[in-house]
């Protein structure tokens, strides 16, 4: 028979047992990377898988919005989602929580059209999944390396197809590629980037009818040394098919707050073939109605009847204007046409070496916000702007590049006439160089961000959140800032904001009695003389460079969250040591 172990050593053997069964039994905060499908339509009920950790199963999810709800499957990492006719459309932050924590905020797109998901196997030109009807938005992933999804769509000769994807667009760890082939296998066309994310936008038109193949794949986001095609759980992607009306963009691109415009829309398959099987890639102008949009809008929805696919259009204050050539030539300033203040003009730089030139006034002192979009726009200018005096002396100048266009703040040294001039820092040009150009006195505005967008606080302790508050442009007031959605047994006083705004510190106190709790709270500035409230929110987007390799996403659907998280954790337990005396 084994020998007994003295009392004492079983009783520090016996606790020790438990204090390893505790560690190991203990929940941690829950991951998440992604969910697949990542959107799911209006009024529905389907299986959602969650990719990422969450033991034990099952955590809890929270949803940015009422009317989406999810209940867990007894399968591990599987939830059915209900969403009501009355949920939001468009994207939604989920978290997935449980009492140690909650993921970060990821996305859930609610869409008004019926979805398609991708059926496996496809990896084949010679097998692809086919879609008989378009428009068509298909939920797919990259499942493993080397992974290429493929689907077939028939097209007449002169149909054009147009194919894009949203991956990076979703914070996917992949880097796109979209290309058509045909029943050989031999490629006709291929993209990588649409000019203003990482995602790809394809439109290929075929001489003559018959089956094409589309096909995703992919590199790792951020990219690594491995040259195969990425794959893993976490590589979701939506593709979107058309093939029939489509408009690529608008003329002019932007609109104007509270008014009517005419708007050409410029595309393919926008009219019926003629008898030669040529379409027009633009239409006759439509009315677009901007009498509803106000200051809160900064972009505008927009799908006529006529097309397949929305439009976002740049909304400003003032007349939006087309380009009058020519306005290139800076020793004949009549020439340059005129730009209202506020207001905006498209043009293009339609050939290399171009420059236009805009005329304006201004009084002195007055302040100009200048900002020049193209790339942003999905064109491929790479601009730079610059505002001169009426003898053509450079004023001040902005350069863009690298997928980001050039903005600029400026003061009118003197009453007069000034004139901004636009080029292509690359010396190029064509027809498809449009950019759009907006003159605006610079609005007033609060911008409080924070670095976080999790918090924690342990029982009986207490915790400092910061941020920073700026005032722009003239605000004026008095900000107190203080949290809202606060659980029971955690307070958080009032905090100033400087004067001139700054950085700002909450402290976060919880009673020594506080509950375990895990939910979103919200940080408000307030100003106690007009009662405007402003939010804290946690910028998601970044535009940093580290040796030429991308690094964050610098475009998303969503691009900041507001509902920050904060749990409450118990006071943390006596050593095992010490509980073994």
């Amino acid at each position: 028979m084994p020998m007994p172990f003295p009392g004492h050593v079983r009783a520090f053997v016996l606790a020790s047992l438990v204090g390893l069964t505790a560690a190991g039994l203990q929940a941690a905060a829950p991951t998440l990377d992604h969910l697949f499908p990542v959107a799911v339509p209006v009024g529905s009920t389907g299986v959602v898988q969650v990719i990422g950790k969450f033991e034990p199963w099952p955590p809890q999810m929270w949803v940015d919005a009422p009317g989406i709800t999810f209940r867990p499957s007894t399968n591990s990492g599987r939830f059915t989602v209900e969403v009501m006719p009355t949920a939001g459309v468009g994207p939604h932050f989920v978290r997935l929580h449980n009492e140690e924590g909650a993921s970060g905020p990821r996305f859930l797109v609610v869409t008004r059209a019926p979805q398609r998901d991708e059926q496996e196997p496809n990896d084949d030109f010679r097998a692809p999944q086919r879609m008989e009807n378009c428009p068509v938005s298909i939920n797919g992933r990259l499942e493993k390396g080397g992974d290429v999804d493929s689907y077939a769509v028939w097209l007449e000769a002169g149909q054009t197809a147009v194919a894009e994807v949203d991956a990076y667009v979703l914070a996917s760890p992949l880097d796109a590629v979209l290309r058509v082939v045909d029943d050989q296998g031999r490629q006709l066309a291929l993209n990588h980037d649409d000019g203003r994310t990482l995602d790809p936008f394809l439109a290929f038109t075929p001489p003559t009818a018959g089956l094409y193949v589309i096909q995703v794949f992919g590199f790792p986001y951020p990219a690594t040394s491995d040259v195969r095609f990425a794959g893993n759980a976490s590589c979701v992607y939506r593709l979107h098919l058309f093939k029939g009306p489509y408009a690529r963009h608008a003329l002019p691109l932007g609109v104007g707050r509270g008014q009517k415009s005419p708007m050409t829309l410029v595309g393919w398959n926008l009219q019926k073939r003629g008898a030669d099987g040529a379409t027009n890639a633009s239409t006759p102008p439509l009315p677009f109605d901007g009498t509803t949009l106000t200051s809160e809008h900064n972009q505008a929805m927009w799908q006529p009847d006529r097309i397949e696919n929305t439009l976002v259009l740049p909304v400003g204050d003032g007349s939006e204007r087309l380009e009058l050539e020519p306005n290139d030539d800076a020793a004949h300033l009549p020439s340059a046409p005129g730009l209202d203040v506020p207001g905006a003009v498209t043009g293009c730089i339609n050939q290399p070496g171009d420059v236009d030139r805009y005329r304006f006034t201004a009084k002195k002192g007055e302040n100009l916000a200048c900002q020049l979009q193209a790339a942003s726009l999905g064109f491929p200018l790479d601009a730079w702007l610059r505002v001169e005096d009426d003898h053509g002396k450079e004023l001040k100048k902005a350069e863009g590049g690298n997928g980001t266009d050039p903005s600029l703040e400026w003061a009118a040294p003197t009453n007069g006439t000034f004139v901004l001039a636009v080029g292509n820092l690359l010396h190029r040009g064509g027809p498809d160089y449009f950019y759009r150009l907006s003159v605006q006195p610079p609005r007033p505005a609060v911008r409080a961000t924070i670095a976080a967008n999790a918090f924690s606080v342990e029982a009986g302790k207490t915790n400092e959140v910061k941020f920073n508050v700026q005032l722009l442009h003239g605000v004026k007031g008095r900000f107190v800032a203080s949290v809202q959605g606060l659980p029971d047994g955690v307070q958080a006083g009032p905090a100033d904001v400087p004067e001139k705004g700054g950085d700002v510190t909450l402290k976060l106190v919880a009673a020594p009695d506080a509950k375990k709790s895990s939910g979103p709270m919200q940080i408000v500035l307030k100003d106690t003389e007009t009662g405007r409230e402003e939010r804290v929110r946690a910028e998601l987007v970044t535009s940093g460079v580290d040796n030429g390799v991308p690094n964050g996403f610098s475009r998303l659907l969503l691009e900041f969250v507001e509902d920050l998280w904060l749990t409450v954790l118990p006071a943390k337990p006596a050593g095992v040591a010490a509980s073994a005396k």
